[in-house]
């Protein structure tokens, strides 16, 4: 059984929201009302978290990231220090845009790197890798690693989020020896 919430003394948590047990709050975060939290996550120093965000179990978030309303954060991610979910395609100042929100999505088990940055209405797949620094302007596939700006597909990765290699026909894992094929261009395990 988990260990109940534990929210750093100079976190700003406001009610209601939903925190998970085994949860881990640190120093200067601030979690809006309505916010949700799930279970065994750990939010870095300086962390926002949005009435509007769902954010899934075991989900890591590193220091000085914005998770935005419209933002579904899906369980065992990892997001790197830095890096940005925007959630209005065409903000302005002067003119309130809360009902153009765009659902940005990032999969389960999906690493973005430091100071990534991902566009609203994007979808990040499951276990995806975004290099640090990259601009994510479009749908990332499941196991794709991708990097630049604009972000590309360079490579695969593995459960493990490591670069596949090349194995005869399959793509290997070199820490699992876990083996994948493309197949009509996404990445399924090799029988």
């Amino acid at each position: 059984m988990s260990e109940p919430a534990t929210i750093a003394a100079t976190a700003v948590v406001e009610s209601p929201c939903a925190i998970g047990p085994g949860t881990r709050i640190w120093h200067h975060c601030h979690v809006m009302a309505g916010a949700r939290i799930g279970s065994d996550c750990v939010l870095g120093k300086g962390v926002q978290i949005s009435g509007g965000a769902i954010v899934g179990d075991r989900v890591k978030i590193q220091n000085n990231v914005s998770v935005y309303d419209g933002v579904v954060i899906e369980d065992d991610a990892f997001l790197g220090p830095s890096c940005v979910l925007t959630n209005v395609k065409h903000p302005r100042a002067a003119i309130s845009r809360k009902h153009a929100l765009e659902e940005t999505r990032i999969g389960r088990g999906a690493t973005l790197g430091a100071n990534a940055t991902i566009v609203c209405g994007v979808k990040v797949g499951a276990y995806a890798f975004v290099a640090a620094g990259a601009v994510v302007t479009r749908d990332v596939a499941a196991h794709a690693l991708v990097s630049g700006v604009p972000a590309r597909q360079v490579g695969w990765v593995g459960r493990l989020g490591l670069r596949l290699v090349a194995d005869g026909d399959a793509l290997c894992c070199p820490e699992s020896s876990e083996r994948y094929r493309v197949v009509d261009g996404a990445l399924v395990p090799a029988c």
